[in-house]
């Protein structure tokens, strides 16, 4: 019977950790251990040398000390005696400083006092010539009684006269010792430093290990690259910001979005943006979801997350697109309605038509149809009269469809007279659809409900006058309602409302004009006024007559019935 097959176990391999806060806690940890070695060497080097020297001046202000005129005089009147009064001053010197051996000599080098009593009277073992010449001696050397710190001093009597010297010892195992019994105290110190590195270290680490998640090089590595990736390669915009509202990142569709560059990062949000609700969002001053804001010709929706470290994040989305459409679909709705009643009041014109042909009523018939076709002929006749480009006459045209059957009446300003010489006829189609929308949902219902339209060219500055006979807006609202998302109606299909009149404003602020609102001129209503600068081509040259040719007879383009 074949063995059992066992799994393999996986031998754990012991080497350098993967995780973040391990690989800086190790690096710390020899650092610490490092620099707490380096400073104790660098403390140990010259502590003997240290000791060296003190031991030595130790010595030689023994000498000095011992070298006294007193014991000058002794010398010279008495011999080297084992128990003269040299030997007996040497010794009581000797026994006081604690020194190895104080050895007093004469101008031959012939000690007068000793330690060993047997060494009186004879030759020192070491040259005492320096010291004999008048200077002091400082060193380490080997004598009869061992190596020892030595220091050696003149020996002079009253009149200054040198009568020998004296030499003083200080053993060299005492000066070993001492720095053998610094060591310990000095490792004390070293090993409390480095558990206190340690220990702050550790703290840190630790710090580092929450702030990366537990992370290792590797992963927050690959994080930044899929980072970048996601950032760079998403749809949508991403302006990271700071606790101090200085923009921290921007990814490449937000810089499309809001029309800034790379440079941006690292600015007040405030500068790179300027003020202006856009920026209020992105700083969190105007709280909420999927918030509304104009950039530029863009319609942006904006949401905004903090971050744990006081900043936040916040994404953009462009709806321009989602936005022009809702509004065809809004448009398109209100022309299905204009043309659902439209085909209710043909159907009973029709039938009206039909009744008075069968009661054989002929002329009644023909002036009932020449009417109805006279008061739309009158109506795009009166429209054209005033404005000459196409695509703006077909909207008030149509407008005024709509106003009939919501029962406004529209009309146009006798004033007014626009020359088919628009620079973005588009540009202007929107300021007035927009403008025109928002003053018959305003006139809709109230008593003789109208809406007056006054279109007229100041040289190549067009101004436009949308009054209506609705409730008129107040004075604490009427900067309020050309902001992006602010209404009083209810949400369209789309979703969203409050961009109308931004988009009004924002459109002429380009251009460099303005738009304003106030009140009707008969103190009722609203009327609004926007300027748009250079909206207009310069007129065409037109060709000199001839000589003998009569100028063109002038005739005035006829009034429709403004019914």
């Amino acid at each position: 019977m074949p063995p059992a097959a066992t799994t393999p176990t996986r031998r754990r391999r012991f080497g350098w950790p993967r995780r973040v806060f391990a690989q800086v806690l190790l690096m710390q940890l020899a650092i610490a251990a490092g620099v707490t070695v380096l400073a104790t060497g660098l403390f140990l080097a010259p502590l003997s040398d240290q000791l060296d020297d003190q031991a030595m001046r130790r010595a030689l202000a023994i000498a000095e000390t011992t070298a006294s005129p007193e014991v000058a005089a002794a010398l010279r009147t008495t011999g080297p005696s084992a128990d003269g009064p040299v030997q007996r001053e040497a010794e009581r010197i000797r026994q006081s400083t604690g020194a190895e051996y104080v050895v007093i000599m004469d101008t031959r080098g012939v000690r007068w006092s000793h330690t060993d009593r047997t060494q009186i009277g004879r030759i020192v073992s070491t040259d005492p010539s320096a010291a004999l010449a008048g200077r002091e001696v400082m060193e380490i050397d080997n004598g009869t009684l061992g190596r020892s710190a030595r220091g050696k001093a003149p020996l002079r009597d009253a009149d200054g006269t040198i009568v020998g010297a004296v030499s003083v010892g200080i053993e060299y195992d005492s000066v070993h010792d001492r720095l053998l019994g610094a060591i310990p105290g000095l490792l004390a110190y070293a090993g409390g430093a480095l558990a206190a590195g340690a220990l702050a270290a550790y703290l840190i680490s630790r710090r580092l290990q929450r702030q990366t998640h537990d992370l290792a090089f590797s992963d927050i590595s690959a994080l930044l690259a899929e980072r970048e990736a996601m950032l760079h390669g998403i749809r949508e915009g991403v302006v990271a910001l700071d606790r101090t509202g200085r923009v921290r990142l921007l990814n490449d569709e937000a810089q499309r979005l809001l029309g800034i560059g790379p440079e941006a990062t690292g600015r007040p949000l405030e500068e790179a943006l300027g003020s202006g609700r856009t920026a209020d969002v992105l700083a969190g001053r105007v709280t909420g979801e999927d918030l509304v804001t104009v950039r530029g010709n863009r319609v942006l929706i904006a949401n905004r997350m903090p971050t744990d470290d006081g900043g936040a994040v916040a994404t953009l989305r462009d709806r321009t697109e989602l936005e022009r459409l809702g509004r065809e679909l809004d448009s398109t709705r209100g022309l299905i309605d204009a043309l659902r009643a439209q085909d209710h009041e043909h159907a009973n014109r029709l039938h009206t038509l039909l009744g008075l042909l069968e009661l054989e009523m002929h002329d009644e018939a023909v002036e009932f149809v020449t009417e109805v076709v006279g008061v739309h002929r009158a109506t795009a006749e009166q429209v054209t009269e005033k404005v000459h480009d196409p695509l703006l006459a077909a909207l008030l045209v149509g407008k005024a469809t709509v106003a009939a059957e919501r029962g406004v009446s529209l009309r146009i300003s006798t004033d007014s007279l626009l020359p088919d010489r628009l620079v973005d006829p588009r540009e202007l189609v929107t300021v007035v659809g927009n403008l025109v929308d928002n003053a018959l949902d305003a006139a809709a219902g109230t008593a003789h409900a109208r809406v007056e339209i006054a279109l007229r060219a100041e040289g190549r500055t067009v101004v436009l006058r949308v009054t209506d006979s609705g409730p008129g807006v107040p004075d604490d609202h009427r900067e309020l309602i050309f902001t992006e998302g602010w209404t009083t109606k209810e949400l369209p299909s789309h979703g969203k409302r409050g961009l109308g009149l931004a988009l009004v404003r924002r459109l002429a602020e380009r251009r460099g004009g303005s738009a304003l609102v106030g009140t009707g001129p008969d103190g009722n209503g609203a009327e609004f006024t926007v300027v748009l600068p250079e909206a207009l081509n310069e007129p065409a040259p037109q060709p000199d007559p001839a000589p003998d040719s009569d100028p063109p007879e002038r005739t005035a383009a006829p009034v429709g019935d403004p019914r």
